[in-house]
């Protein structure tokens, strides 16, 4: 069977958040590799790695869960660099963020993420929420 293991990047600045999501994969059973950035600018650097040598984040299926909120970089001048980066632009990117503004989300969406969720209140919430992404994307056929 094909291996279907996911290389979720965490681009979150916030540590409390970093702890729920590594907490919440705990609770869900999510064995996927996480990686974690504290903003836009440490995401790029991961996923381009350093000049003549590989990422450090495995090639194949990526997934990007995006905080909009982070400084240096935020979640939408990281998404523009993206989707600009001929290697990396392909990427999927699911927006994880407290921004309830249309803006954000329309902007967001302009930059085609795959999605865009609130972070949930409550931990047993986003657990739930962290399964159900794990399954998704789990599920679909990615380059």
């Amino acid at each position: 069977m094909e291996n279907l293991m996911l290389n979720i990047l965490l681009v979150e600045d916030d540590e409390v958040d970093v702890m729920t999501v590594r907490r919440a994969f705990k609770k869900g059973n999510i064995a996927n590799p996480l990686y974690i950035a504290g903003n836009g600018i440490e995401a790029l650097a991961l996923l381009r790695g350093n000049p003549g040598e590989p990422s450090l984040i495995p090639p194949d299926r990526r997934l990007i869960l995006l905080d909009l909120n982070m400084p240096k970089m935020n979640g939408l001048e990281f998404l523009q660099q993206l989707r600009a980066d001929p290697d990396l632009g392909h990427i999927p990117v699911v927006v994880l963020t407290t921004s309830n503004e249309e803006r954000d989300r329309v902007e967001a969406y302009q930059l085609n993420v795959a999605g865009y969720m609130l972070k949930p209140v409550t931990f047993s919430t986003f657990v739930e929420l962290m399964i159900a992404l794990n399954k998704y994307w789990t599920l679909c056929e990615m380059t």
